[in-house]
């Protein structure tokens, strides 16, 4: 049976910002767990509540999803991911195609304490040609996605911190 031309447009999650926000942490589009639930990094082996945990001191994962959100919020931490919409089958980044991105540069205009815009994993990178002119700083940190195998936990921990350091969030 031959392969559809093309997968249904997927809509991202909205931002999670405030003024407050001083590190802008971007992903690069919803998984199929996180479309579903509607919430940002809902698929239980991805490592991303769990490094913020770690960082934060603070077990992110035993509070709400709404509690997170607001706790984030409060800690200056913002997260959003580079594209709004695009067409997908499964939840790989290398199936992304017709991406079409977000207004970045609409939601920093709207943070005056930002310090720093930091992208989680290579896929959210690609967009660093256009961070680089919205914020003083832009890092690259190593994916908390299942699929970076070639990263230890603590090791992503240590790359997270030096970055999260360096804007004042821990």
């Amino acid at each position: 049976m031959p392969k559809s031309a093309s997968a249904p447009l997927l809509r991202g999650l909205a931002p999670v910002a405030g003024p407050g926000t001083r590190l802008l942490l971007l992903g690069s589009f919803p998984s199929e767990a996180s479309l579903a639930a509607g919430r940002y990094y809902a698929h239980p082996r991805n490592q991303f509540w769990p490094l913020l945990s770690e960082l934060f001191g603070v077990d992110l994962r035993a509070l709400p999803y709404e509690a997170r959100l607001r706790e984030l919020e409060r800690l200056g931490l913002g997260i959003w991911d580079v594209y709004a919409a695009c067409e997908r089958e499964g939840s790989l980044d290398s199936s992304i195609r017709q991406a079409r991105p977000n207004a970045l540069a609409e939601l920093v205009g709207g943070l005056p304490e930002l310090q720093g815009i930091a992208h989680n994993g290579g896929e959210s990178a690609r967009s660093l040609r256009i961070t680089r002119g919205l914020a003083p700083r832009v890092w690259r940190l190593p994916s908390s996605s299942p699929a970076n195998a070639s990263w230890s936990f603590e090791r992503k921990v240590a790359a997270w911190r030096e970055v999260f350091e360096a804007c004042g969030l821990v």
